[in-house]
C-alpha cells in the first residue's frame, strides 16, 4: 500500500467507528500517520471521560490494527 492509500484506509476506518463514539458525545479526528503510528485527537465528551483509554485502545486502535496494513499503534495528541 502507498502512503496515500494507507491514509485513505485510516480515514475510512475512522468514519466507520465515528458514529459509535459520537453516540456518547465524543468524536475522533485524524491528525497524521508517521512511522506506523496513527495520531488522533479525541474530542467532545471523550475529554475527561473515564472510558477514554479503553475507547482509544479497544475500539480505535484495535480496529485500525486489524483493518489497515502498516499501522502498528495509535497515539492521542
Amino acid at each position: 500500500m502507498t502512503y496515500e492509500e494507507i491514509i485513505e484506509e485510516i480515514n475510512t476506518v475512522l468514519n466507520l467507528i465515528r458514529p459509535y463514539i459520537q453516540r456518547d458525545g465524543g468524536d475522533v479526528e485524524f491528525i497524521k500517520f508517521e512511522d506506523g503510528i496513527v495520531y488522533i485527537n479525541m474530542t467532545g465528551a471523550c475529554v475527561g471521560c473515564g472510558g477514554f483509554e479503553s475507547t482509544l485502545r479497544e475500539i480505535v486502535e484495535d480496529t485500525l490494527l486489524e483493518r489497515v496494513p502498516g499501522v502498528i499503534g495509535v497515539e492521542h495528541v
